[in-house]
């Protein structure tokens, strides 16, 4: 039988309720998903690091709904976070339920009401909040989206803790598109094609600008808060970002007391984007340091990076598992912003924060990503699956004008064809002039800017 929530805890769900409906949506950028957002019978689980916008997509969420007609009712938000709401529990959640319908009579039981959508942030701070969610779904009209992120429970164990019944949406920092329309309020539309030379020259103009602001994302990164923020600023913002998901998301979710071990393994991987990371050779470097940890608590340090989004890890493209597990994998920052923040070197890095682009964007649109080792000793940077089944190989490269790196660069995509001979070759570039001179006709060869503004045909 379930618990009646104190008098308290009941109105602090009412005034929560009242004042979501009331208070108007707050301004934002609104985010670029690919594919579907919502699938019947399942509940949607906002995903990623921290500060990348997920509370933000939640509102967004609300705002689309009340875009197509629905009423500010049928879309409330609740925090979890609320102070107000210590000692909440499942057994008390079905009480949002009613309280809904006492604030907002017109929407009660019998009414001709559409379904509601509820939008709960950090619900995973409520112990057995999944069996009031899985009930929400079974026996309301309602769709529900939750997100959260706490030592408790990552935003990635949120939908595992649904059990079959939770659709995963990926949320990453903005994107250089979502970044454009951030900092210009509406996305700029391309000229007509045909529209004579002077249609050509200021397009020609525009790609220039965009190329410039492209360089200057690649350094500030995509995560909201930071964008504008001077340099000094923004440096010790995503620091405090990178000590915060350590701690909270590594150090207290998994009770991990080699510290120091983790921060010098957090400072390598972020300040050496893309590079081949091989756990042997960091624990034989940490050793030489003085510095004691275990290959096995450095696999788990590594899979906990993982976990909570700071690190993607791409591994080595083989039908081999052993193959796979025993060749080095490559590590990327979740945000190009962040390698400037951990290279040490001094040395101009935007070759690599290009890569890190390109990959966080691939996740984005739901490619998995893989790296290639043909057998010929060449490198392709991506070998990315697409979620229809469609394949590319993707060779990431800042200039490709030098016709001895151009040379290499294609050899590589010309040995990955010949064993994914079905698969898309893509080659990217920063700027129209880095383009190779010449390439092969199956070859698409194109600016960064042009592929990351040009929604695929799932967006």
């Amino acid at each position: 039988m379930a618990e009646t929530p104190s008098p308290r805890l009941t109105r602090v769900l009412g005034e929560q309720l009242v004042e979501s409906v009331r208070t108007p949506l707050p301004a934002h950028t609104r985010r670029r998903t690919f594919g579907r957002v919502r699938l019947p019978g399942k509940a949607t689980t906002i995903v990623g690091m921290r500060r990348a916008g997920k509370t933000t997509f939640l509102h967004q969420i609300r705002r689309e709904r009340i875009e197509r007609g629905a009423s500010p009712e049928q879309a409330p938000y609740l925090s979890f976070e609320d102070e107000r709401l210590a000692g909440l529990d499942a057994s008390h959640l079905g009480a949002l339920i009613n309280e809904r319908h006492r604030q907002f009579p017109a929407s009660s039981p019998g009414a001709d009401e559409d379904v509601v959508t509820w939008c709960f942030d950090e619900i995973q701070v409520v112990p057995g909040w999944e069996r009031f969610v899985r009930r929400l779904i079974d026996t309301e009209r309602a769709e529900v989206f939750v997100t959260g992120s706490s030592a408790a429970l990552l935003s990635r164990e949120i939908a595992t803790s649904l059990r079959g019944r939770a659709w995963q949406v990926l949320i990453h920092p903005f994107s250089f598109e979502e970044a454009l329309r951030h900092r210009e309020g509406t996305f700029p539309e391309e000229l007509e094609p045909g529209a004579g030379a002077e249609a050509a020259r200021v397009a020609g103009a525009r790609g220039l600008r965009r190329e410039r602001a492209l360089l200057d994302w690649l350094e500030a990164g995509g995560f909201p808060e930071v964008q504008g923020l001077d340099a000094a600023t923004r440096r010790r913002l995503l620091r405090d970002y990178v000590d915060v998901a350590m701690l909270r998301d590594v150090v207290e979710r998994h009770d991990v007391r080699n510290v120091a071990g983790l921060r010098w393994l957090v400072r390598h991987l972020l300040g050496n984007a893309g590079s081949r990371f091989s756990v042997e050779k960091f624990h034989r470097a940490l050793r030489s340091q003085g510095i004691a940890v275990a290959r096995d608590t450095l696999h788990q340090l590594l899979s906990y990076l993982e976990d909570c989004f700071l690190v993607r890890i791409v591994w080595m493209e083989s039908a081999s598992e052993r193959q796979r597990m025993v060749n080095p994998r490559k590590a990327y920052p979740v945000d190009p912003g962040l390698i400037p923040v951990f290279d040490r070197t001094g040395r101009a890095n935007t070759g690599h924060a290009l890569e890190t682009a390109v990959l966080v964007e691939l996740e984005r649109r739901g490619f998995e990503v893989t790296y290639l080792r043909t057998p010929e000793g060449y490198e392709v940077d991506f070998v990315a699956r697409a979620p229809d089944g469609g394949m590319e190989l993707v060779q990431v490269c800042a200039d490709l004008s030098d016709p001895a790196t151009a040379v290499r660069e294609l050899r590589a995509l010309a040995a990955g064809g010949a064993l994914f001979p079905h698969a898309r070759k893509r080659l990217l570039t920063l700027t129209r002039d880095g383009l190779p001179a010449e390439a092969p006709a199956d070859v698409e060869a194109q600016t960064a800017c042009e592929w990351l503004l040009a929604p695929p045909p799932s967006s």
